[in-house]
């Protein structure tokens, strides 16, 4: 199994500036980046719907992969969930994953009619929604399922996504880990391992020392309101930045990953690398 590294960024679901989302996302494209993630914080009145969002730049745009980072389960029936991800799919071939999670913000999730849960709840009904969401795309004619959260009775699944369709996790702590080991048995073998120590050895180091150089200019020079928006607004540990969303216009995240990046390679991907979330 092949560990491609994946270069993306974040697009804020904001809808002041309607097109703003769009005008950027044409930029992540036109840089030759792999992924789009939005947030799915459906409590947010700053914020677009992510699932209609996503529709729409997928619409919009022919390559680029979306991914919700990740899709607020407590408030999105997984059964619904993995349909609307399955019909995305299906009409923009390849071109979307199904990010997963928790849960988080209890008290904004309660007050839009959602359930609030503990920890140990909210990653049973991740496992939950995880089998839901794999019998709603299995192809088969009628589904069942019984959880103590999620249950199916006799439902008939459909469309069939396409093989390219996956589950990506947003996990860390130990139950999530465990769950994470369960339900995707892949791991690295010694030869994958070789490469990702290669990898993070050479080419992080590298893009964070060309990144820092970039910080090290001139305001007027690299999109000055961008760069503050970013130190204010939240984006930190990053290897690779994101489209600074006050200053779409001068877009020097987006340009300088162009440059450190050649569009289409692909290699092992570094654990805990990927788009970056604010």
């Amino acid at each position: 199994m092949s560990l491609p590294v994946l270069f993306g960024a974040n697009v804020d679901p904001v809808w002041e500036d309607p097109g703003q989302p769009l005008r950027i996302t044409q930029q992540v494209e036109k840089a030759g980046l792999d992924l789009v993630t939005v947030q799915d914080h459906p409590y947010q009145p700053r914020f677009y719907d992510a699932w209609t969002l996503i529709s729409y730049l997928a619409g919009a745009t022919k390559k680029v992969t979306f991914v919700p980072t990740v899709a607020n389960l407590p408030l999105r029936p997984p059964a619904m969930l993995a349909k609307s991800a399955a019909s995305l799919d299906v009409l923009a071939p390849g071109r979307v994953q199904l990010g997963l999670g928790t849960g988080a913000f209890w008290d904004a999730i309660e007050a839009m009619g959602g359930p609030r849960r503990e920890p140990k709840e909210a990653v049973a009904a991740l496992d939950e929604a995880i089998g839901i969401t794999r019998l709603m795309w299995s192809g088969e004619r009628s589904v069942r399922f019984k959880g103590e959260h999620y249950s199916l009775s006799g439902v008939h699944p459909g469309p069939a996504p396409s093989p390219d369709l996956g589950i990506w996790l947003g996990a860390y702590g130990p139950r999530m880990l465990a769950l994470t080991g369960r339900k995707f048995v892949y791991w690295p073998d010694a030869d994958h391992l070789r490469q990702l120590t290669l990898f993070a050895l050479e080419v992080v180091p590298a893009v964070r020392a060309a990144l820092a150089g970039w910080r090290s200019r001139p305001a007027e020079g690299r999109g000055g309101a961008g760069r503050e928006q970013m130190d204010d607004g939240g984006c930190r540990d990053a290897t690779v930045p994101r489209p600074c969303p006050d200053d779409p216009g001068s877009e020097p995240c987006v340009e300088q990953t162009h440059r450190l990046v050649e569009p289409g390679r692909v290699g092992p991907r570094l654990p805990g690398s990927g788009p970056t979330t604010c």
